[in-house]
Formats: structure tokens, C-alpha cells, sequence
């Protein structure tokens, strides 16, 4: 397997990971989907990175980067993890769009910033060198998702939206999805949110999946953990979105594995846990972002 998208009539469907997991040397892992679904842990793929992680190196040591587009620094993310059980031993360590916006808000220090979203997200500011205000004072629009995720929908922002376009205020999305699976639901994301404001003209800077800096920082982690990058041929991207996941390894030159029991699980016919995937040739080839194999949920 090469990190070149496969035909769309040719996409294997593997039974599990452990025959292709001495093909590479880094898997970036996606979080939310993959290993779980927002309210339980999915076992087996924690068992699948570990399994991976114990090949022998060839070469190098096998590494797996957790890259989520949580709005979040990577610690709250771990203590997230830890709360599912999911073992530490899964991964070597977990890069967040929430880190990446955090680096592109240190740039401006003493920014007046709005913060659009659930009180739960704050410690994306903490540490940082700005000043939260209200949205009518805002210098930028720093988004991490609806305020309430079980009910609102980027129409009920339009009137606030028109305001901030009015002064021309840029808006950073701090979560490029637009929505994520938690018990079979769809739930809105930030990246709704600002796909809503780009309609009407607004200035928006997304950070995390399916941007080129977020893969440029998971290989700087690879080297800062083994002295050097490993060659993109041996990296390979693990996610239930084609317009994260797999789009953004498309673009960056590295080979994907889509989960199909995600948030594509009802398109691909098995939103049901007795459903079987069956052939999805046809379905992957409407899709703009193709990956290089799909798995139902990612085992070993």
C-alpha cells in the first residue's frame, strides 16, 4: 500500500490492522471515532495501537501520535482518555487543534479575543498573553463549537455572525470538524459554525485536520521523539472523516485508513451494530477525499 489513494473500484477492506502494520513506522490516530464514540471507549483499537507499537522497529521504533481536532490542549484530552480507560501505552504522545490554535494566539499578544463556545473549552486560553472580552469588542473571534451542542445549529448565530462581519472581525476555528458521532448522533462542531461565517464573507483560520500545519507538527513530534522524521511512505492516518482525516492525508502525500463505523456509518450502511460493511466502491467514488483502505472499526 502506497500513499497514494487507491481506484475507487480497488479499495481493500481489511479485517484488521496487523496485516498492514509492518508497512509503517507512524500512525496518526484520529481520537473522537475511532477510539471512542464521546461515551465509551472502543477496546480494541487502544489493543490495535499497542499490538502496533510492540512490532519490531525496522529501522525505527513504531510510533502512534493521537492527532484530534479537539479545541483543547493535548492534557485534557489525555485526562479524557484516562477517563475511558484508554491505556497510555496506545500512543507515544497527542497533538490538538486546540495546541495549534494556541500557538497561533500567542502571535498576537494582548489581543482583545471572543471566545465562542462552551465554557468547557476556557483552558484553550489559559497561560496565553490576551484579554477574553465580548463579542462587541473583539479584535478576533477565537470558535470552539456551538455553546450548546444538543440543540443549536449555525442558524441560530446568523445575527451575531452579520455583527462581527460588519467590522470585519477574523474568526479562528479551534475545531476544523463540522461534526462528530456520539450514540449514533450527529453533533455540530466548530467547523460548522465557521463554514457558516466564510458564507457570508467572514475571515476564518482553521486549525488542525485537514490542514498541511497539523501534519508539519505531528512529524516534528516524531523527530523530537527519534531524532528524525520518518519518511512519509511509512506514516499512515487513521479517522472516520474523509474531509479531515482523509482529505488531509491526501494532501499531505500519506497513505489513510477510513474507519466506517464513525460519522460516514449510516452513508456506508452500517449505522447498526449487526450491519456488515459490504462493498463501498461506489459510495467512495462520489467522494472528493478517497482513503487507502476502510475498516469497519480499527482492530488488530
Amino acid at each position: 500500500m502506497t500513499a497514494t489513494s487507491a481506484p475507487a473500484g480497488a479499495i481493500p477492506i481489511p479485517d484488521g490492522f496487523a496485516g498492514m502494520g509492518a508497512g509503517y513506522d507512524l500512525i496518526l490516530c484520529d481520537v473522537w471515532g475511532v477510539l471512542h464514540d464521546g461515551t465509551r471507549a472502543h477496546g480494541q483499537a487502544s489493543d490495535a495501537l499497542i499490538r502496533f507499537r510492540r512490532l519490531a522497529p525496522e529501522g525505527r521504533p513504531r510510533r502512534v501520535i493521537l492527532v484530534s481536532n479537539a479545541p483543547r490542549p493535548w492534557a485534557g484530552v489525555q485526562r479524557i482518555l484516562d477517563g475511558f480507560g484508554i491505556p497510555r501505552e496506545a500512543y507515544d504522545a497527542i497533538l490538538t487543534s486546540g495546541d495549534l490554535t494556541r500557538g497561533l494566539l500567542a502571535r498576537h499578544p494582548g489581543e482583545r479575543v471572543h471566545h465562542l463556545g462552551p465554557e468547557r473549552d476556557a483552558p484553550i486560553f489559559e497561560g496565553l498573553d490576551l484579554r477574553l472580552v465580548a463579542g462587541e469588542a473583539a479584535e478576533r473571534v477565537v470558535c470552539t463549537g456551538p455553546f450548546d451542542d444538543t440543540r443549536e445549529t449555525a442558524e441560530d448565530y446568523r445575527e451575531r455572525f452579520a455583527a462581527f462581519r460588519a467590522r470585519n472581525v477574523p474568526m479562528l476555528c479551534a475545531n476544523p470538524d463540522l461534526v462528530v458521532e456520539r450514540e449514533g448522533k450527529l453533533i455540530p462542531c466548530a467547523g460548522l459554525l465557521a463554514a457558516a461565517y466564510a458564507e457570508i464573507g467572514g475571515r476564518v483560520t482553521y486549525a488542525g485536520k485537514p490542514y498541511r500545519p497539523v501534519y508539519e507538527a505531528a512529524l516534528d513530534l516524531a523527530a523530537e521523539l527519534d531524532g528524525t522524521p520518518p519518511a512519509l511512505a511509512r506514516v499512515i492516518a487513521v479517522g472516520d472523516a474523509l474531509r479531515t482525516d482523509i482529505a488531509g492525508a491526501n494532501g499531505f502525500g500519506i497513505a489513510s485508513l477510513l474507519v466506517a463505523r464513525g460519522i460516514h456509518a449510516e452513508e456506508m450502511g452500517v449505522a447498526a451494530e449487526h450491519d456488515r460493511l459490504g462493498d463501498v466502491a461506489e459510495w467512495l467514488g462520489r467522494q472528493e477525499a478517497r482513503p487507502d483502505a476502510v475498516i469497519e472499526r480499527l482492530v488488530w
